[in-house]
């Protein structure tokens, strides 16, 4: 086992700490996100922030690079499972508890490395290869596509209660709440099944929709949002 040096340990700490208070303060407060809240919202000082990383932009990217990767093991894992429609619900599940919903803000306001370029096409790549696998099990209704799910992921992994309950300081009710959350994800997922008859309305969103968010022209007048 490799024993860290108590002064590399706390900034690893410290790393993970700012990651996760960067995702929740973009949940609760979007791309207005202030860097001294998010250093709050770690237990750490601003100074610390800056110290690992030179502007808020780079501490968003780090956390776009790091749930793409997320992504990525989960659409691998899914795609393991024996019994297609487990694979799906693994890969739904599993992308919603690590809130990559709390990153659709980012969209269009930050610079999209190579390496992340890269990153979000294996992730999109797999994912669809994951979706294709449920269709040809007969498992997923044909009108839904992996956009739809992609956008059920953001929608599902967005402000919840257990966030709301988690700000308020209400840790007696976190158990409850996530008890409910994980039916509502139960719930949502039961509405994929083949087994529904009445289409979804209006056109499937076209491939490639919310891939179009990151481009960084894609703000007003060909300006980043």
């Amino acid at each position: 086992m490799v024993r860290r040096a108590p002064r590399q340990a706390e900034a690893e700490r410290n790393d993970r700490a700012l990651l996760e208070a960067a995702k929740k303060v973009l949940v609760s407060d979007g791309t207005r996100a202030s860097v001294a809240a998010i250093a709050e919202r770690a237990g750490v000082g601003i100074a610390t922030l800056y110290r690992r990383y030179s502007s808020k932009d780079e501490l968003f990217q780090r956390l776009c690079a790091l749930a793409l990767g997320q992504w990525i093991d989960a659409a691998e894992h899914g795609l393991k499972h024996d019994e297609p429609w487990e694979g799906l619900v693994h890969y739904v599940t599993a992308s919603v508890e690590f809130s990559g919903g709390a990153l659709g803000p980012l969209a269009g306001t930050i610079a999209i490395t190579e390496e992340m370029a890269a990153e979000f096409e294996r992730a999109d790549r797999l994912a669809q290869a994951l979706v294709t696998r449920v269709h040809e099990a007969g498992a997923l209704r044909p009108d839904v596509t992996l956009e739809d799910i992609s956008l059920l992921i953001e929608q599902l992994g967005k402000l919840s209660l257990v966030d709301q309950f988690e700000r308020q300081g209400r840790t007696d009710l976190l158990d409850e709440a996530r008890a409910a959350h994980a039916r509502v994800i139960a719930i949502a997922l039961d509405g994929l099944r083949a087994a529904h008859r009445h289409p979804l309305p209006g056109r499937p969103p076209r491939p490639g929709l919310l891939a179009e968010r990151w481009a960084e022209d894609s703000g007003p007048a060909g300006k980043r949002a």
